[in-house]
């Protein structure tokens, strides 16, 4: 491992010093009163890992498939927009941060470069991520090319109906960069927009009609999760956004184990929400994800260091998750249950970044 980095908050104290005020409260904001944010991370923090001893735990086993590609550890770098304002080589670089670890990234339509540029210039398997800012037609355009350019599963972001209210962002009047034109100003609203109108006949009419594995990103609960599996979707992925657009909605973790109750093994599980450390990480895949996205994990180490830093971030967090497996003394993440976790007493106040209790110290 490189020593430029020897923990994680190391990483997002770098970021915090060399980003903008506006893009540093992009990626630790959230809606309105940031609760379902700070509940994700209490989430986490209510649960401790139960500890097992006398287990021969000198072999780890941290690899998992996910749509056919095989994972260094079940970690995605999930789609985040304006990746570009954080590092200039934005899905590109993540996307080569991604290869070179050995996992898959997510990429947000709201990145630069495109996606097919992406596909042409890094040869490791990835996810494409869509908003609907054009009519059918056009959507169907783009899956049918997603899936000439070799991804792997196309995803379908289905909670952004609307854009919510952030306030950090209100209160400044801050555009994030993939809301800029080449000028810096605002970009008008698109004339079409699906967003607001997508329902599970569109899910359907997708499904009758491309072959590529098809993701929905943003399953919050159980209802929801069978209504994917009927559906023939391939993958679900439970998120709330980061907080960022349901105010005062339920945590990620909160909602993970019905959602996997109810898609009852017959779709892949991905979650994301709140993590920030490989603990998070065998929580998560202890109530039932097959693997978990990370976000503004993967924003801040951009900011602090490019591709670079994300190596990094990635590879501290599989020492993490392999550490604290041995110390609970399993040897594979497939020994992972719900037993293994217990509810707990929090510690401190939830915060975007208290998985970092040192971030503030000076060492």
């Amino acid at each position: 491992m490189s020593a430029e980095f020897k923990t994680l908050q190391e990483i997002v104290k770098r970021a915090r010093a060399q980003l903008p005020r506006g893009e540093w409260d992009f990626v630790i904001g959230a809606a309105e009163t940031e609760t379902s944010m700070k509940r994700n991370r209490l989430a986490f923090e209510r649960l401790a890992l139960k500890a097992r001893v006398l287990n021969d735990v000198s072999a780890i086993n941290l690899r998992r498939k996910l749509l056919g590609t095989d994972l260094r550890i079940p970690v995605l770098l999930a789609p985040i927009g304006s990746l570009q304002g954080f590092e200039k080589g934005g899905g590109l670089s993540a996307a080569q941060a991604a290869e070179s670890f050995g996992t898959i990234k997510i990429l947000s339509s709201a990145c630069k470069p495109d996606f097919e540029t992406v596909a042409r210039e890094c040869a490791g398997d990835k996810i494409y991520q869509l908003y609907l800012m054009g009519d059918e037609s056009w959507m169907m355009d783009i899956i049918a090319r997603t899936e000439a350019a070799g991804y792997k599963a196309f995803c379908l972001t289905v909670d952004t109906q609307v854009h919510s209210r952030r306030e950090r962002d209100v209160l400044k009047d801050w555009v994030s960069m993939s809301a800029r034109g080449p000028d810096g100003k605002p970009l008008p609203p698109p004339a079409v927009t699906l967003q607001p109108s997508m329902d599970w006949k569109l899910v359907r009419r997708i499904k009758e009609r491309f072959k590529i594995p098809l993701v929905l990103k943003g399953i919050a609960c159980a209802e929801d999760a069978e209504l994917a599996v009927q559906h023939g979707v391939e993958v679900i992925y439970v998120s709330n956004h980061g907080g960022r657009q349901l105010d005062q909605a339920r945590a990620s973790l909160d909602t993970l184990p019905e959602v996997v109750h109810g898609a009852r093994g017959r779709a892949t599980i991905i979650f994301d929400g709140g993590i920030l450390r490989g603990t998070d990480v065998l929580k998560a895949l202890a109530l039932g994800a097959d693997a978990v996205g990370i976000g503004r994990l993967e924003a801040l180490a951009m900011a602090a260091g490019g591709a670079r830093a994300v190596v990094r971030m990635l590879e501290l967090l599989e020492h993490e998750m392999r550490l604290n497996l041995a110390l609970m003394g399993l040897s594979s993440i497939d020994q992972l249950t719900p037993d293994c976790v217990i509810p707990a007493e929090p510690v401190g106040l939830p915060h975007v970044l208290s998985g970092f209790p040192l971030l503030n110290e000076d060492y």
